[in-house]
């Protein structure tokens, strides 16, 4: 991908929040070049706050961006949906502090991206291409990039949930699917957390409606799970949305096991911190992204 690119016209949509369980209305405005991702807040004056690491605010149970005390919750499936079709540059307009959740998984957003069409811009785009292994380690978490000639995501889960187990995945997005492979897959909780956490202020607007919910031995969605790790590959769209944070598109091999949001931040954090650990490279041939959206292979609408 050579130059960057932005939308080609408003898209719109409105849901609940997640841990709010407050209805928001989202709209998706095309940006000029250069821009980048910028989340404005319509019910604020149009108070906005760039999706840039130095913004990020909480990485617990959702990554959420912070600027002068002004709140935008949960932007990761979005910013996954964004990474993975290609959208440099978009104004996300929001009329509350959390992004609606939807049904769960970041195929919603990406239906969105391509209604509303591709627009290439005259910028060129720059990548920013790993020049050393950086690693992240906290226990029995770790997380880890190394140079590569695209960007490559190899993720590792183990929970001890039958439905779960080891699980393992690689996923290449310039040769996946990321519409049909990752982005159906729907955020995971477990049933005997849910009062622990609504105790907390979180998962107000829970429901079977927008995430999978385990019991002991199984789930509680009638439909049970659109693919048998679907765990895993919730996972890799987290951490695609969680790197969009670094503002530029990673050219790496990311190996990740039991990690989440706090270590994905974590590693995009090192990156920057890390002198020498990358450079911003133009598009030279390299097989960094993912294919554009108007390639993109849509799924049928998951009974979800």
């Amino acid at each position: 991908m050579t130059y960057q690119q932005t939308i080609a016209s408003p898209v719109r949509t409105a849901g609940i929040g997640l841990h709010t369980g407050v209805t928001v209305n989202l709209r998706l405005l095309p940006a000029p070049a250069k821009t980048g991702i910028v989340f404005r807040r319509s019910d604020l004056e149009g108070f906005a706050i760039e999706a840039r690491a130095k913004h990020v605010a909480r990485v617990s149970y959702a990554t959420s961006l912070m600027k002068m005390g002004v709140l935008i919750s949960t932007t990761e499936h979005l910013l996954s949906a964004l990474a993975a079709t290609n959208i440099d540059n978009v104004y996300v307009e929001i009329d509350n502090l959390e992004l609606p959740i939807l049904d769960g998984s970041a195929l919603p957003f990406v239906r969105m991206i391509v209604k509303a069409g591709i627009k290439r811009q005259r910028a060129r785009r720059l990548y920013a291409r790993v020049l050393k292994p950086v690693e992240v380690v906290e226990g029995n978490k770790r997380i880890a990039i190394y140079p590569s000639d695209r960007l490559r995501i190899t993720y590792r889960i183990a929970f001890t949930h039958p439905l779960i187990g080891e699980q393992s995945l690689e996923f290449a997005p310039a040769q996946g699917n990321y519409a049909v492979e990752i982005a159906p897959a729907r955020t995971f909780g477990f049933l005997e957390e849910v009062e622990m956490l609504r105790r907390s202020g979180l998962v107000k607007g829970g429901s079977l409606e927008n995430a999978i919910v385990l019991t002991r031995d199984g789930v509680m969605n009638p439909e049970g799970l659109r693919f048998p790790d679907e765990f895993c590959r919730h996972k890799i769209l987290d951490v695609i949305g969680d790197l969009a944070l670094l503002g530029h598109p990673l050219v790496g091999h990311v190996e990740a096991e039991r990690a989440g949001h706090a270590m994905h931040f974590a590693l995009v954090d090192r990156l920057l911190r890390e002198k020498g650990s990358f450079e911003l490279v133009p598009f030279t041939g390299l097989a960094a992204g993912p294919a554009p959206a108007s390639a993109l292979q849509l799924a049928p609408s998951p009974a979800a």
